[in-house]
């Protein structure tokens, strides 16, 4: 609890340091105050709420669904087979060595302003933590454990489900902890640079209107998007992973 405290009134004394500083400057189209922001994000609540929302969040729930299910497969077929996992872990790596900002262009080409060159977007940058996460947890299954599995007699299933699977839930938890903010990032930066709605591309369109606030006040959205999927996964970890405070 004491961390908690600690940490609000560490983000009050930073956030009143910004409004005395915005203040101070007054020019709200470069550092609009938080003040500005919020009465800017109330004036706007049904915009953003009822229509860029929507929009941005069903970018982020596609293209983490799409993510978990690749990636989790790929991961199970890299731990089985040796081949695989050479072949495809250079190519996971290599595909991070690549500026997606730079990329996002390329995917409004191919898929026009539709969802999907934002959810494209979104699967690449939450692919690779949830991948890596879970090939690791499956590889680092205790080695002693396994062989009192095969000396039991259990089977190839009963070794996966019942051993496998368990060792690697905390990283494949860990990897989505990390994934689940980056999608959100994904999806912002997908509608910056080309969609016709979301909350992305609302900031950008503020911008060009040198609206400071408008632009901040989405990009709070964003945050709390972000901040309630994280704490959703840590809830769930928490709940599968209980046996661990055992």
């Amino acid at each position: 609890m004491k961390n908690y405290m600690y940490s609000t009134i560490l983000t009050f004394i930073l956030l009143l340091i910004w409004e005395i500083g915005a203040r101070r400057i007054n020019t709200s189209f470069i550092l609009p105050a938080p003040t500005e922001i919020g009465m800017k994000l109330w004036e706007l609540r049904e915009e953003l709420f009822l229509h860029h929302l929507p929009i941005t969040f069903s970018v982020i729930a596609i293209g983490l669904a799409i993510s978990l299910t690749l990636g989790i497969l790929l991961s199970i077929g890299m731990s089985m087979s040796k081949t695989l996992e050479q072949t495809l872990y250079p190519l996971l790596i290599t595909s991070q060595t690549i500026p997606i900002i730079a990329l996002a262009p390329i995917f409004v080409l191919w898929f026009g302003y539709s969802i999907w060159s934002k959810i494209v977007v979104t699967i690449i940058i939450t692919f690779f933590p949830i991948t890596v996460s879970t090939f690791d947890g499956l590889r680092s299954t205790n080695r002693d454990l396994k062989e009192l599995f095969q000396s039991m007699g259990a089977s190839k299933r009963q070794l996966f489900f019942k051993l496998e699977v368990p060792s690697a839930l905390p990283s494949f938890f860990s990897g989505l902890k990390v994934a689940v903010p980056m999608s959100v990032i994904g999806a912002a930066i997908g509608e910056w640079l080309g969609a016709q709605a979301g909350l992305g591309y609302f900031s950008r369109r503020m911008m060009t209107q040198f609206d400071g606030a408008g632009v901040f006040a989405p990009i709070v959205l964003l945050s709390l998007i972000g901040i309630l999927l994280f704490i959703a996964v840590v809830l769930l970890e928490k709940y599968i992973l209980n046996w661990r405070r055992i």
